[in-house]
């Protein structure tokens, strides 16, 4: 505004003076009004490029402080995500390191299952052989032994124990009985359960009840024996009776009845060696 003042005045002194001064004079005077027009509109220039910078200025400091923000919420997510990452790093150490403790107790176990097992089919096929061997031919087709997960089983046909309809063993028996006797001697740290089992016809005796009453009298009868004529601790020794319920036999046949009326002595590992094994089964890991 006032570069724009001084050139009207200095026009209209111009104006004034132009009748009243030398030639030379006023040329100096244009000459000066050229000079002044010159610097105005450089001012104005000036003016106008100011203007431009000062807005482009706003506008960089403007995004640089958008991007700094940005730069600040990205640290701050990264310093999270990092925070997150060596704390599940340092929780999953731990849990590796609790998997790999319970692997080897769960290896550990189940060698010493393997090893269990092991041993017990050993003993198992040791007494088995060494009853086999022990009996002679008749007495192989009246008996029969089988093992079973690690159970040894002898199969004797009540027909060779007892009179039909009777609990009393016969003195044909007690040949075999000794052989059997012998072997559970051998293999003391074995129990041995005596099971009887019948067929379904029914019995009638005044001094039986039933099938049930038949088959445990003459488990009992075996288990007597056993501890009375072959001295064995009759701590290792249980009697039980299974009726006509346990069949392995078609009961519809003569052969089949017959099949099924037998006495088993069942020869198994003690129950405190399995449970044993079972206390040192590994505990699972409680998160």
């Amino acid at each position: 505004m006032r570069l724009r003042a001084l050139t009207i005045a200095g026009a209209a002194a111009l104006v004034a003076l132009s009748g009243c001064v030398s030639n030379k004079k006023f040329a100096a005077l244009q000459t000066e009004h050229e000079a002044l027009k010159k610097d105005y509109n450089a001012s104005q220039v000036a003016l106008a490029e100011s203007r431009a910078n000062g807005k482009s200025l706003e506008t960089l400091l403007a995004e640089a402080k958008a991007n700094n923000e940005e730069l600040k919420r990205n640290y701050a997510s990264l310093q999270k995500s990092l925070d997150n990452s060596i704390s599940q790093n340092t929780q999953g150490n731990v849990n590796i390191s609790k998997l790999v403790d319970e692997i080897n107790a769960s290896n550990r176990y189940i060698k010493q299952l393997v090893e269990a097992k092991s041993k017990s089919d050993s003993l198992n096929l040791a007494l088995t052989t060494n009853l086999t061997r022990s009996l002679d031919a008749s007495e192989l087709q009246e008996v029969n032994i089988k093992v079973l997960k690690g159970v040894v089983y002898i199969s004797l046909a009540d027909n060779m124990l007892f009179k039909s309809g009777s609990y009393d063993v016969n003195s044909r028996a007690m040949e075999t009985l000794g052989k059997i006797a012998k072997i559970i001697k051998d293999y003391g740290d074995y129990d041995v359960l005596v099971e009887g089992n019948t067929d379904p016809v029914p019995i009638n005796r005044t001094n039986i009840r039933n099938n049930w009453d038949l088959s445990a009298l003459r488990a009992s009868s075996i288990v007597q024996v056993l501890q009375n004529d072959f001295g064995i601790n009759p701590s290792r020794l249980t009697a039980a009776g299974r009726g006509e319920f346990n069949p392995i036999a078609d009961n519809s046949t003569e052969m089949g009845r017959q099949r099924n009326r037998r006495t088993e002595i069942i020869i198994t590992p003690k129950l405190d060696q399995f449970l044993e094994l079972i206390d040192k089964a590994p505990e699972s890991s409680q998160n």
